[in-house]
């Protein structure tokens, strides 16, 4: 599908560079949040104005977490709210700051047609009703608004998280080598805070869904030329290491 760029002020284009650097990055997630996080927010922001001009316009960041996404969004002159249902990791930048919900991303604590963009970066594999929460998420979005779902793909080279590449042989395989090997549990436990979520649910839940308009379905970090893999069974749940959906409400 071919990204209707609809914001003029956009700086975001999918380059081989983009990808390169945001790989770069995500090497530092783990040590480094604030760098790879920091990173990934600003990119974030620039793409979603490529389908919304952001100014004025309020942002709910459906798993928002500590907070990393707040100032790229209010730099760009939107109302930015963020929810998450982990106390944990809204706090995990000092205090909770305003404008935050604690709540569930699979009934959403907002009414029908209330916010201009609903947003969500890496949050629905850790839910057990991903295809659920995308629908709250459209289902708060306004007629005309943007929904953009972002997710982690099962069969991509992080899907397991912190457990790849054994994810591979089975998600809990996977959680028991690492809690033999350092003793503890994974942040991300298999069958508690991670799911397999995979490039052909997403694209069946986006062809079912009945409340919006399907914009765009694309690898998030990889380069526009790589794009017709997603098209390509089995071959893109191997090579996409992140799902975009994004979508205009009716």
């Amino acid at each position: 599908m071919t990204p209707d760029r609809s914001s003029e002020g956009s700086s975001w284009a999918p380059t081989l560079r983009r990808s390169v650097r945001l790989f770069k990055a995500f090497r530092l997630e783990q040590t480094r949040p604030d760098i790879f996080y920091g990173a990934l927010a600003a990119d974030s922001a620039n793409h979603l104005e490529h389908y919304v001009d952001l100014a004025g316009k309020t942002v709910l960041d459906v798993g928002g977490g500590p907070g990393y996404f707040r100032d790229a969004f209010k730099a760009r002159k939107s109302t930015y709210v963020s929810l998450d249902a982990d106390v944990g990791e809204l706090s995990g930048l000092g205090d909770i700051a305003p404008g935050t919900v604690i709540g569930s991303g699979m009934q959403l604590p907002f009414g029908d047609a209330t916010v201009d963009v609903c947003y969500s970066s890496n949050v629905l594999e850790h839910v057990a009703e991903p295809w659920r929460m995308a629908e709250e998420m459209v289902r708060v979005t306004k007629p005309g608004g943007i929904t953009f779902v972002s997710y982690t793909v099962w069969y991509g080279p992080w899907g397991g998280h912190e457990t790849a590449p054994w994810h591979f042989l089975g998600g809990q395989r996977a959680r028991e080598r690492y809690r033999r090997r350092h003793g503890r549990e994974p942040k991300n436990r298999y069958g508690e805070s991670l799911f397999p979520v995979t490039v052909k649910a997403g694209l069946a839940w986006a062809r079912a869904q009945t409340g919006a308009e399907v914009i765009d379905i694309l690898p998030r970090y990889n380069p526009a030329f790589a794009w017709w893999l997603t098209r390509v069974p089995v071959v893109r749940e191997l090579v996409t290491w992140n799902l975009v959906i994004v979508l205009k409400r009716r």
